[in-house]
């Protein structure tokens, strides 16, 4: 009878046991990530390596719009000459940006993980309450609120500390509106690394150290870094390639972003889609760099 019942039954096989049920469970993880790689490569991948090709095309003579597959990484060198002033004045809006957003941000993420109290459930709606509309909805009337006939605009004026008289259709505009678009990334990431922390640690730092600033500075700040770095990349990142800020807050000329380049050159300028796509895996290679230099000096042992 012993032994029927380890067959299961006389005409059964064994269950598998020991090594056999070990190496089946070790294919679980790589068929779970399997969805999962498969979208990213057909997404993500396969029209990144099209775009690519799109870079290196050239313009076919005495057919407008028309391109034939080239190697013409001269693209790229015209992407980068003639347009390096929209780089920088990208990556410059986008840092101004995300240095804002940090500064509104810590204060209200330390508000909500240890002060807010019953009240944390309102801060955290509050904070999540812009995603309930459009992207384009929340710049549309954040150009009504600095409009020339706007309170923001009026009170500055009335008392005489605005440069040239006007918000929209400047650099302030559009950092504004980025800062704003962008807050909720920064928030969040930081909330969640403070509400992790543990408050009695904070506590200590307070009884060994002289000030409220020192404390800050060498326990709070630390513990919340993860948050920090998490934050500042979700904000600098896609307001590096933001594109409708600048094109609903700004003016024409001075402060056009990399990204409305790219716009304009792909759906409004006759053949230049190889140059925006030159301009596209451009604008990637910087913030690429950017990242990994800022991860490699700042990054903590949870993001690397």
């Amino acid at each position: 009878m012993s032994a029927l019942a380890h067959t299961g039954g006389g005409g059964g096989h064994p269950a598998a046991t020991g090594p056999d049920q070990a190496k089946r469970g070790s294919w679980l993880p790589y068929l779970l990530l399997l969805p999962g790689l498969l979208w990213l490569a057909i997404f993500f991948v396969a029209p990144l390596v099209q775009l690519f090709t799109v870079s290196l095309q050239s313009k076919l003579k005495g057919y407008p719009g028309y391109y034939y597959r080239d190697l013409n990484f001269h693209n790229y060198w015209s992407a980068l000459t003639e347009f390096a002033p929209h780089f920088g004045r990208s990556l410059l809006f986008a840092g101004l940006a995300t240095f804002f957003a940090f500064c509104l941000a810590y204060p209200l993420a330390y508000a909500m993980a240890f002060k807010a109290g019953k009240w944390r459930g309102v801060m955290m709606i509050c904070i999540i309450a812009p995603f309930f509309t459009s992207f384009m909805l929340r710049t549309i009337a954040w150009r009504q609120i600095l409009a020339d006939e706007g309170p923001v605009a009026s009170t500055l004026n009335f008392l005489h500390v605005l440069p040239g008289g006007r918000i929209t259709e400047t650099w302030m505009a559009v950092v504004a509106g980025l800062t704003y678009n962008f807050l909720p990334f920064m928030v969040l990431p930081i909330y969640a690394s403070l509400e992790r922390a543990d408050p009695r640690v904070i506590e200590a730092g307070g009884d060994l150290y002289a000030n409220g600033f020192t404390t800050f500075r060498t326990v709070t700040l630390p513990m919340s870094m993860p948050g920090v770095i998490a934050g500042t990349l979700l904000t600098f990142i896609p307001a590096a390639g933001d594109y409708v800020n600048a094109e609903l807050l700004g003016s024409d000329r001075s402060t056009k972003m990399v990204g409305n380049v790219i716009e304009s050159q792909f759906f409004k300028v006759p053949g230049g889609f190889p140059i925006a796509a030159a301009l596209s895996f451009t604008l990637m290679a910087l913030i690429l760099a950017m990242v990994f230099v800022y991860i490699r000096r700042f990054g903590t042992e949870e993001l690397l």
